[in-house]
């Protein structure tokens, strides 16, 4: 299947995985890369430009396909050295930047001047516009759906992404609630030039994550999501558990009122101990309302390219038959 996006980004089949920290790691997205979808290293979950370094050539050893780096500008406790980081990225050849939370405008020129293809992760049409005037190559419109952080526009993908196509000259591809086939189908029907999928990455046998976090995803149901610090307009959808209802209690407590101290113990540091080490009740971690359709644990491989022939054949059969 060709797309502008896999023009854009050499790729095979119009499906990238998302930046996600403590799982985007050089085997998840050479698994990825491998079945034909572009697979996306996250540089925040290493500690320095030279750990980003070190894990992209790692990467390369496993993968000849295009790969990405993901580049996540938020704020946070400590400010990273994104200057650092973009020069590993640029000198270990990497192509693709998908880039999320604040504008990459600032890092844009030297981006450009390194010949890397920017795309920007955007929860709302006009941050998908900004982003397109900044000089983005494409834009992962996120939809309300998603695990992680989705705006505080909460406008669902059934509206978002045709509202998109509307507007945007640059392609997009359809991310949050993103898991199968038929979604692909509706997303290519919405305007989107592909997908990009997170939660659904991590339950595949690559994944380099603790099995007690694909089997949460697995047990999930659509309705097992909480949204976590709205009072603070940087809300983030995470799977429920005792810490998250923790977080939730003190938010209800404390309301307009709430600081990060408050709950700061639930979201820092939390992550290495939920993904790596399985203790699923250590803090808050991002997951999207996807986990309903979640059923199985495929490697990349078998995954993508059961969407992919799923898809064609949707395409193929269902839809041409309303043509006829």
């Amino acid at each position: 299947m060709k797309t502008q996006i896999t023009e854009l980004f050499g790729i095979k089949h119009p499906i990238i995985q998302g930046g996600m920290h403590f799982v985007g790691l050089a085997e998840m997205a050479a698994a990825v890369s491998n079945a034909g979808g572009l697979g996306i290293i996250t540089a925040l979950t290493q500690p320095t430009p030279d750990d980003l370094a070190k894990e992209i050539a790692r990467c390369k050893e496993m993968t000849d396909k295009p790969i990405g780096v993901n580049l996540t500008f938020l704020p946070g406790f400590a400010s990273p050295d994104y200057p650092g980081f973009i020069k590993a990225i640029a000198d270990g050849g990497v192509k693709v930047v998908e880039t999320a939370g604040r504008s990459p405008e600032a890092y844009m020129d030297e981006l450009k001047a390194n010949d890397i293809k920017v795309i920007h992760k955007c929860t709302s049409v006009r941050h998908s516009l900004k982003a397109e005037r900044i000089g983005c190559d494409a834009v992962s419109v996120d939809g309300f759906e998603c695990g992680g952080h989705p705006g505080e526009d909460d406008i669902p993908n059934m509206i978002l992404l045709p509202r998109a196509a509307e507007e945007l000259s640059i392609p997009f591809v359809a991310s949050g609630g993103i898991g199968n086939a038929q979604q692909l189908v509706a997303a290519l029907a919405l305007g989107a030039e592909g997908i990009n999928m997170g939660t659904r990455f991590i339950a595949t046998q690559e994944a380099p994550v603790h099995q007690n976090v694909k089997d949460a995803i697995i047990a999930a149901s659509e309705l097992d999501t909480r949204l976590i610090m709205r009072p603070l307009r940087n809300t983030e959808r995470v799977l429920n558990n005792a810490a998250v209802e923790q977080i939730v209690a003190i938010e209800r407590e404390k309301g307009a009122a709430m600081s990060i101290e408050d709950i700061a113990e639930h979201v820092g540091g939390a992550y290495p101990k939920i993904m790596q080490e399985g203790t699923m009740d250590a803090g808050a971690w991002s997951c999207g309302m996807v986990a309903g359709l979640i059923n199985d644990i495929p490697t990349c491989q078998e995954l993508i390219d059961r969407i992919m022939s799923e898809a064609e054949a949707t395409i193929a059969g269902r839809l041409a038959a309303f043509a006829s």
